[in-house]
């Protein structure tokens, strides 16, 4: 079934869980009873195109749900992989778990910018007052990473294309809405993945841990970096440690991002899962 996403809904204890074909919504207090359930498969067009582009039959041209994110008090933002024709719409979870809705309640739409062709390419996604952000590939060949706001009755604004100073060959691990102080204006979106960045000697690609942080409210710049944040910030995360003999043992490749919340807004801690391949 390929299960990817999960997203918890605390206020109707139901947790809803993305995979190939499928929208499960789950009973939090007993996931066992109870499962209401959207089946939303690839049109048998696209699946068709999917197979006649080499694509694989299993894990590729199907509708893999890579983005479930709460769009209101009653529905959810749904996309997936589409058999590499990305598709989007709204679900009906009903205003209470009692009434037992859970169903497609939109026409499909165009997925492009807000989930990956590839489903076995990471998607990552937040959604901020209706407005969908996303980090995925934007093409079919998986070669334009982007970080992109969509969804939006503002102009799509996305990380500069093709730039590798900006991104380089990026694996998307988590996106999060974080507080920058008592204002929730002032929050800041940060997204988690790893990089291929070559080394001084130009030769050599090595995986660094990344974290970029844009504003949600950029719209851009009015002459230079039109449609392109302006706010974008990127650091490398390093997770090293120290050995007996002296020497660093780096663990950079990140696998998964936890956040903590503490009682004071600016002390929330970020947790994460590095390995390494040395």
């Amino acid at each position: 079934m390929d299960y990817r996403i999960l997203l918890m809904d605390e206020d109707q204890d139901r947790m809803y869980v993305g995979c190939k074909d499928h929208v499960l919504s789950m009973d939090i207090n007993n996931i066992t009873h109870g499962t209401l359930k959207v089946f939303w498969p690839a049109s048998v067009s696209k699946i068709e195109e999917c197979q006649m582009a080499g694509k694989d039959p299993t894990h590729g041209c199907g509708n893999f749900i890579r983005v479930v994110q709460p769009f209101n008090r009653t529905h959810l933002f749904i996309c997936g992989s589409g058999a590499y024709s990305p598709v989007c719409a709204f679900i009906n979870r009903g205003r209470r778990p009692e009434e037992q809705v859970f169903h497609i309640d939109s026409r499909a739409e165009s997925g492009k910018g807000r989930c990956s062709f590839n489903p076995r390419v990471n998607t990552v996604s937040v959604m901020l007052n209706q407005e969908l952000f996303s980090g995925m590939y934007i093409d079919f060949m998986g070669t334009d990473a982007a970080i992109f706001r969509s969804l939006t009755r503002r102009n799509a604004v996305r990380t500069d294309q093709h730039n590798s100073k900006w991104l380089s060959e990026p694996i998307f691990i988590d996106a999060q809405l974080i507080p920058d102080g008592s204002d929730p204006n002032d929050a800041k979106l940060y997204f988690f993945f790893r990089e291929r960045l070559t080394d001084n000697s130009g030769n050599t690609k090595n995986i660094h841990t990344m974290v970029a942080r844009v504003c949600p409210n950029d719209i851009g710049g009015q002459r230079s970096l039109v449609n392109k944040w302006t706010t974008f910030l990127k650091a490398r995360m390093v997770c090293s440690v120290l050995e007996e003999d002296g020497t660093e043992t780096h663990f950079d490749e990140l696998e998964s991002v936890f956040l903590l919340e503490t009682d004071h807004p600016k002390n929330l801690l970020v947790f994460g899962v590095f390995t390494s391949t040395r």
